[in-house]
C-alpha cells in the first residue's frame, strides 16, 4: 500500500468550522494528504465576556507537536494563526529541531470578521524568526501591507514590488494573494528570479471565510506530493477558487468556502498562468 503524504498545520481552531485548522484539514482530506494538527488557540467569541481569542499553552503546543512527530511523522508543514511572539518563538523552534524543508508560513493577522489573530510584538518575531524559514510564505494585501511597514497595495504593479521586497525578508518564496483588489483574482508569486501571476474570475459572493487557509493548506499539500512551489499554487488556486464558487452561509453571516466543491463537481477553475 502507498501511504499518502503527511502535512501539518500549526494554527488555531475555528468554533464555526470555516477557517484554522478546520478549514485545513479538509483541505488536506480532498487533496488526499493524511493531515495533522498543532493547536496554537480556540477562536471563538464567548457570549458574555466577548472575548474572542483563547491561547493554548506553550507545553501543550510543544507536546502536540511531538506527539505527531513521533506517531506519524511529516512531509510538509504549514502555520496559520500564531497569535504571540511566545508562540511564533516555539514553532520556530520545533521547525529548526526537525528540519522540516516543506514549509508554508501564512502570516495570518486579521480575522474575516477583523478579529486581531496577531499581537503587536508578534510581528517582528515573525518577521526575524519564522518567514526566514519558510519554502514560501502566502500574505494577502492587508498582511502584506503591514510586513512592509503599512505600504499601500493598490495594483497588480503594487503586488510585484511587495512580493519582491517581502522575499528580502528570507523565505524561499512569496506569494502575495490579491483577492481584495478591484478586477480579477490576481496573486503573484516571486522566486527571487521570476515573477509569476495566477489569475481566476473574481467570484461575486461574501462567503469566503477560510479561503486564505484553505489555500495555503492546498499549497502546503501539493507542495508535500512532490508539485514544484510555481505548480502547487496554480493548482492550489483551481482549488481555492472552486470552492469560492460554491461558498454558502447557514445564517446572514459570513459563510465558508465549500472544500468538498472539487470533487462533488468534478473539475476545478483553469487558473491562467504568466511568467516575466
Amino acid at each position: 500500500m502507498e501511504y499518502p503524504s503527511r502535512v501539518m498545520t500549526i494554527a488555531g481552531s475555528a468554533a464555526g468550522g470555516s477557517a484554522g485548522i478546520q478549514a485545513d484539514l479538509k483541505t488536506f482530506q480532498e487533496l488526499d494528504v493524511y493531515g495533522m494538527s498543532t493547536v496554537t488557540a480556540i477562536v471563538g467569541r464567548h457570549p458574555k465576556t466577548n472575548k474572542n481569542v483563547h491561547p493554548i499553552s506553550i507545553e501543550a503546543i510543544e507536546a502536540q507537536f511531538a506527539t505527531a512527530i513521533e506517531q506519524v511523522g511529516m512531509d510538509g508543514l504549514k502555520t496559520g494563526m500564531l497569535f504571540s511572539k511566545e508562540v511564533i518563538e516555539t514553532v520556530a523552534r520545533l521547525m529548526k529541531e526537525t528540519e522540516i524543508e516543506k514549509i508554508v508560513v501564512d502570516p495570518v493577522m486579521v480575522g474575516k470578521l477583523d478579529s486581531k489573530l496577531l499581537e503587536d510584538d508578534a510581528i517582528e518575531a515573525m518577521k526575524d524568526q519564522l518567514i526566514p524559514l519558510a519554502s514560501i510564505i502566502t500574505p494577502n494585501v492587508p498582511e502584506a501591507a503591514v510586513l512592509l511597514d503599512d505600504r499601500p497595495l493598490n495594483s497588480v504593479s503594487d503586488l510585484k514590488e511587495a512580493a519582491v521586497d517581502l522575499h528580502k525578508l528570507g523565505a524561499d518564496n512569496v506569494l502575495v494573494k490579491g483577492g481584495r483588489l478591484e478586477g480579477p483574482a490576481i496573486d503573484v508569486l516571486y522566486d527571487g528570479d521570476t515573477i509569476t501571476t495566477y489569475e481566476a474570475p473574481r467570484i461575486d459572493t461574501v462567503n469566503t471565510s477560510g479561503a486564505g487557509c484553505s489555500y495555503s493548506a492546498a499549497i502546503a499539500a501539493y507542495m508535500a506530493k512532490g508539485l514544484p512551489i510555481n505548480e502547487a499554487v496554480g493548482k492550489a488556486k483551481g482549488y481555492v477558487t472552486t470552492a469560492i464558487e460554491h461558498g454558502f452561509s447557514y445564517t446572514e453571516m459570513v459563510g465558508p468556502t465549500y472544500h468538498a466543491a472539487e470533487r462533488k463537481y468534478g473539475e476545478a477553475f483553469t487558473i491562467k498562468i504568466e511568467t516575466n
